[in-house]
Order: C-alpha cells, then sequence, then structure tokens
C-alpha cells in the first residue's frame, strides 16, 4: 500500500518536509499538482491514479483533501483511508466562488505579489501566476464530495486546526460524524497547515492512521 502526500495550495510537495523522516520505513508518494497540467480536481485524480497502481492511502491538505476525495470517487475499491487536513467536502457556495473569481482576476491583471497577502501561505518564490491560476480555478469548480465522505468505506479522519480561517471545527465535525468511519482531530492554536506548525503530534497522527487502515 502507497501512502499518497498530496499537498496544498499555493505550496507544493514540500510541505511534507517535516513528515518524510517519521515515515522512512512506508512507501510514501508526494506528487505536484501543478506538474500534472489543466486546472480540475477530478483530472488531477485520475492522472494520480493511473500514477499509481494498487492500493493507497491518501492525505491531503487543503486543495489535497478534495483530490483525496475525487480519488475515492472514482475508484473506492483502491482507496484504503482518507486523511482530510484543512479541507472541506462541500462545493464552494456562490459567495466563495465570487471570491474565487475576484483572486483569479487579481492575480491575471496585477500578480503574485497582489495576490499574496490573502494567501492561505505565502507562495514558493518560483510559483507562477499560471500555475496558481489552475488552481484557485480547480478549486471554485470542485464538486460537491459530502456523499463520498459519507460513504466512503475505508477509515476517513479530519484535521482540522482550531485557528483555520478556512475549516472551522464545526463543519470538521460534521464532515467526521458523516463519515461511516470518521474521525475528528482538532488541533489547539493551530491554522490552516496542522503538518507544519506541529509537526511532532502530526506526525503521531499519521503513524495512527496507517495503523487503522491496514
Amino acid at each position: 500500500m502507497k501512502l499518497v502526500l498530496v499537498h496544498a495550495m499555493p505550496l507544493d510537495e514540500r510541505m511534507w518536509a517535516p513528515q518524510l523522516e517519521a515515515l522512512a520505513d512506508e512507501e510514501v508518494e508526494t506528487p505536484n499538482l501543478y506538474d500534472l497540467g489543466g486546472a480540475s480536481i477530478d483530472d488531477w485524480a485520475a492522472k494520480l491514479l493511473d500514477r499509481y497502481e494498487g492500493e493507497l492511502a491518501v492525505v491531503g491538505a487543503s486543495i489535497g483533501g478534495y483530490v483525496a476525495l475525487a480519488m475515492a470517487r472514482a475508484a473506492a475499491a483502491r482507496i484504503r483511508g482518507i486523511m482530510l487536513v484543512g479541507s472541506r467536502a462541500a462545493d464552494d457556495p456562490p459567495e466563495r466562488k465570487a471570491a474565487r473569481n475576484d483572486a483569479i482576476r487579481t492575480l491575471e491583471e496585477a500578480g503574485l505579489e497582489a495576490w499574496a497577502p490573502n494567501a492561505p501561505a505565502p507562495p514558493p518564490p518560483e510559483r507562477t501566476v499560471d500555475e496558481v491560476v489552475r488552481a484557485v480555478t480547480a478549486l471554485r469548480d470542485r464538486r460537491d464530495s459530502s456523499d463520498v465522505a459519507a460513504s466512503f468505506d475505508g477509515p476517513l479522519w479530519v484535521v482540522a486546526g482550531d485557528g483555520d480561517p478556512f475549516l472551522t471545527v464545526e463543519e470538521a465535525e460534521q464532515i467526521a460524524q458523516s463519515a461511516r468511519e470518521g474521525r475528528l482531530e482538532v488541533f489547539e492554536g493551530t491554522g490552516h497547515f496542522p503538518n507544519r506548525e506541529q509537526p511532532e503530534r502530526f506526525n503521531e497522527l499519521l503513524r495512527e492512521f496507517l495503523a487503522a487502515v491496514r
């Protein structure tokens, strides 16, 4: 079984550096979504399913969680477990879609520096406007995956920072409670990236997750 760690936006696979040493004995894949081309959560999920054969456990942060749910929608029998980190199950409501459109407009007209103050994290210096626009477009156009979370047969764990501006603890709890094998883990004093803000605790949780999906 491979463990696939899917990064957040505007970060890339390097966000998982605090986890790699702890997972040294595991078969771990850390894809870069920007390298996959396109601007679709479902397309990225399909490409990852094609790239990695066999059974998978998927940990997705923010946009990576939406990819994880799309992978389960497309190939539920291959996905042993899902960990959503700062990810919602629902699609964007109209006001959030409008905000995504505003972000795309800012990126295209004024560039990354103008958009960066509203970003979940500072963009790495090599991140391009095209890459971020494609990611924001994918976020805006993603499908509602609430049914996927609720019907998933394996462990579905939801990790939320109590200071996350994008996922409330209440919504995270609803996702976990809807799942057949749901579990909620709240990281106190933490924002959108628990794996980077509290790496030791997050790594312990990863080990528990892997034990649960085997």
